[in-house]
């Protein structure tokens, strides 16, 4: 136990940067969970105060939440067991406070578990009820977790109802003794805060924000700004709010906060006139800074909307900046002399007042307020006004630029703690995946939905993309290339030899899979309708025990094929040994690739296999009998285009003539039913069979022309769904298996490529080639390029002693 501590807890650190390479854990944890709560496989000396290891368990179950839920429902259902268990454990309240503690931290970590997971609705409410008990109670603790559990239950959520019955109790916690509940209380009210109710939320936040901690301030400023913003459903209402938060943060306001601000007043012209006014009304009083940057551009920029109304005449607009002159940095001194050359153009009457402020500061000591008051005064005392009107013509309205608000809030967390795999705020912030990775990795930057019209795209209409900070080092690059993780159980791994078990059970529905010195994979299958059950027995033929047995299946198929797990084989196989696993594999649509499995154990090493299943598109094809007369007005009916398929292609059999007995056996053997006295060539094969699928069934008809002199057969097929259409015609080639041969690779593809192009069919037969005994490889078309006006795809299947290559062909418009 104490190794399996250690190493999750290094699993957990790898799980969060790599999660692909390290998904096999997954499984892992639920089974080692189950272990140690279900069935309690635990050493005493492992108990904390009657609590089976609290430490791993808090660790697994933090693990689990790393990846999203499984789709196997034997995993899912071990999940549940343990949940219900850990639930169960919770309900009685010991007196000892260590035990209490124990099963406190298990109990939250499980309910962020079912948060995680979101399975049942009413379960998420009956946790939203028995949190809302918990953030009320006595002990700091208890409280801390509650809170930080709803404020993971508000980022999954679909509704904020069940919360917002606690609105009063959580803005009750804004007032905590402990800091840290102060804390977790404002991230719960960030994240609960929707439309309905961010005018509440957002009033307490500013009283609150006169008397809070100065260590968070700075957060709540920018938290404040963020909903304001985010949720404003009156522009008025977002321009009280903000200059409000600005008068009472004073030193506390980031630059990018009141930036934004005007950003937001320039792009929105009902805005204008009112926060003119608005600003104007602090100018004429002591205000913060912030306040008079805002002021000073706003009014320069938009003064005129306002001049005629009562105490806002162009003297009295000018007095209000000219008193800041006094008292404000030269950073503010310098705008607001940006605003008086724009006073200039906009009210000639106070050009005089004007042109005595920029004598006055062309001899500042500062050299920046003198060059600039020296350049607007000889721009005001020129001859003509043409080029000052030019210059000081009113400001266009910005482009859509992303805010780096969210990159200032969670720029104070990321990299310090352990990264979590949800946000602070609510459902859409977590269903953002650029905001996920900004609280990940900050430098990257969110936009937000603007005032007016609410969406999320640019000023030209196309959504706003995230950046990265990184980008201005002048586009140097430090990470280096990424690239993905390799998928060990898919079919560009297999292992050496796979196919002769795959080869013996294309047809049979039981044998041996796969086998070596050390192990036996045996395999079971059965077939009703459209779904399938396979059993796979993995036996350890070795004189020691074999541990640490995993299985990852890999299925290429989804979503038309879907495998699911009725159970799992045991992790340790004792020598002579046998272990199980049932796969459910129920069938959505016509799929050609089969799903492959790895298994890998621990014996002295690591041993790893990769394996093809035989689950194949046949093996869900239910023979069908019909008569002559049926069968030729179907076949009518369905007609050509894109339901009719035909194909030519060369047949051989290994080491023997192929007859007509031979294909027969062939064609039954993929599910059809051969109708006999239905073809007037009596050489002739004619089948029928259905398609079984979970939304319905389809009929497939198919007529079989055989020369057998030429080695030549002519294939027909008619289907009543989309499957295979008219420019996707299958080619089979059927080749006596042994070493490849270079002349004959060559060979084969420039017979292929002037075959394609001609648009003619296929026809191979090994007396074509001077090698005997060829084998046919999956990459043999690897090369064709992807510019070519045909592209094609192989893959192989046995034809009992030797190969079938399925070339699917597809035509490809060009455009000049």
């Amino acid at each position: 136990m104490g190794v399996t501590l250690s190493v999750t807890s290094l699993v957990m650190a790898l799980a969060q940067d790599m999660p692909d390479e390290y998904k096999g854990s997954y499984v892992k944890a639920a089974q080692r969970l189950k272990k140690i709560v279900v069935d309690n496989e635990i050493a005493p000396d492992y108990l904390y105060y009657r609590v089976p290891c609290p430490w791993i368990q808090v660790k697994l179950l933090r693990l689990l939440q790393y990846y999203p839920p499984s789709e196997d429902s034997h995993v899912r259902q071990i999940i549940r067991e343990s949940l219900a268990q850990m639930m169960a454990s919770a309900m009685e309240t010991p007196k000892n406070v260590q035990q209490n503690n124990a099963q406190n931290a298990i109990l939250f970590e499980a309910i962020n578990l079912l948060i995680h997971l979101d399975s049942e609705h009413n379960l998420m409410l009956q946790i939203s009820s028995r949190l809302g008990k918990y953030i009320q109670s006595r002990e700091t603790n208890v409280r801390y977790l509650g809170l930080d559990a709803l404020t993971h239950f508000a980022a999954r959520t679909e509704t904020l109802d069940p919360i917002k019955k606690h609105q009063n109790i959580i803005l009750g916690s804004l007032r905590d003794r402990d800091i840290s509940v102060r804390r977790k209380g404002l991230d719960l009210l960030y994240s609960m805060c929707d439309t309905t109710n961010a005018g509440p939320i957002v009033n307490e936040l500013l009283r609150y924000l006169q008397t809070a901690d100065y260590a968070i301030r700075e957060e709540m400023v920018l938290k404040v700004a963020i909903l304001t913003e985010k949720y404003a459903t009156d522009a008025q209402w977002y321009i009280d709010m903000t200059l409000k938060l600005l008068s009472l943060a004073g030193d506390h306001v980031n630059d990018e906060v009141w930036q934004r601000v005007i950003q937001i007043v320039t792009n929105n012209e009902e805005l204008q006139a009112y926060a003119a006014h608005t600003l104007l009304g602090y100018m004429k009083n002591d205000c913060h800074e912030s306040l008079v940057k805002i002021g000073c551009y706003v009014l320069g920029e938009f003064g005129h909307l306002i001049a005629d109304n009562p105490g806002s005449s162009p003297i009295e607009q000018f007095l209000a900046l000219q008193a800041k002159m006094f008292t404000g940095s030269d950073n503010a001194r310098a705008m607001i002399l940006s605003s008086f050359v724009k006073f200039v153009n906009l009210f000639p009457e106070i050009k005089p007042q004007l042109l005595q402020i920029f004598r006055l500061y062309s001899h500042s000591p500062d050299s920046e307020l003198q060059q600039r008051a020296f350049e607007y005064l000889s721009l005001a005392t020129l001859p003509s006004d043409d080029l000052i009107r030019t210059v000081c013509d009113e400001m266009p309205p910005f482009s859509e630029r992303t805010s780096i608000l969210l990159s200032r809030l969670h720029q104070k967390t990321a990299g310090t703690t352990e990264r979590k795999t949800w946000v602070v705020g609510g459902k859409d912030a977590n269903s953002d995946k650029q905001e996920v990775l900004l609280a990940q990795t900050t430098g990257l930057k969110r936009s937000f939905t603007t005032i007016v019209n609410g969406n999320r795209t640019g000023s030209n209409g196309t959504p706003t993309s995230a950046t990265s900070a990184s980008g201005d080092l002048a586009g140097l690059d430090f990470t280096g290339p990424s690239l993905p993780a390799p998928n060990l159980a898919s079919a560009a791994h297999l292992t050496p030899d796979w196919d002769i078990g795959f080869n013996r059970l294309y047809y049979t529905s039981e044998g041996v899979l796969f086998e070596d010195a050390q192990i036996q994979v045996g395999l079971r299958s059965e077939y009703r309708g459209h779904m399938g059950v396979v059993k796979l027995y993995i036996s350890n033929k070795s004189t020691y025990p074999i541990t640490s047995l995993t299985t990852t299946v890999d299925n290429p198929a989804t979503p038309n094929l879907k495998i699911d797990t009725k159970n799992l084989p045991d992790s340790t196989v004792n020598a002579a040994g046998q272990t199980q696993q049932t796969l459910f594999c129920a069938v959505h649509g016509p799929f050609s690739d089969a799903p492959t499995i790895r298994i890998s154990y621990l014996a002295g090493a690591l041993q790893a296999y990769t394996l093809q299943l035989p689950v194949l598109m046949h093996r869900y094809m239910e023979p069908s009998s019909l008569s002559a007369e049926d069968f030729f007005k179907r076949w009518r009916q369905i007609g050509g285009g894109p339901l009719e398929g035909q194909k030519t292609f060369g047949v051989t059999a290994k080491n023997k003539i192929a007859t007509e007995g031979f294909t027969r056996r062939t064609v039954e053997g993929f599910g059809w039913k051969i109708l006999d006295g239905v073809d007037p060539n009596p050489k002739n094969i004619v089948g029928c069979a259905v398609f079984q699928f979970e939304t319905g069934k389809t009929g497939c008809l198919m007529r079989l022309e055989p020369n057998y002199e030429k080695s030549v057969c002519h294939l027909f097929f008619h289907s009543t769904l989309l499957l295979v259409r008219a420019n996707e015609l299958s080619r089979c080639i059927v080749l006596q298996s042994a070493p490849h041969k270079k002349v004959f690779r060559r060979h084969l593809l420039s017979r292929w490529n002037r075959n394609f192009r001609r648009g003619q069919c296929v026809n191979l037969r090994t007396t074509n080639v001077k090698a005997t005994n060829m084998h046919v490889y999956s990459q043999l078309l690897a090369n064709i390029s992807e510019d070519s006006r045909i592209s094609r795809l192989c893959t192989f299947r046995p034809l009992f002693h030797g190969y079938i290559c399925i070339a699917l062909r597809q035509y490809k418009r060009v455009t000049s």
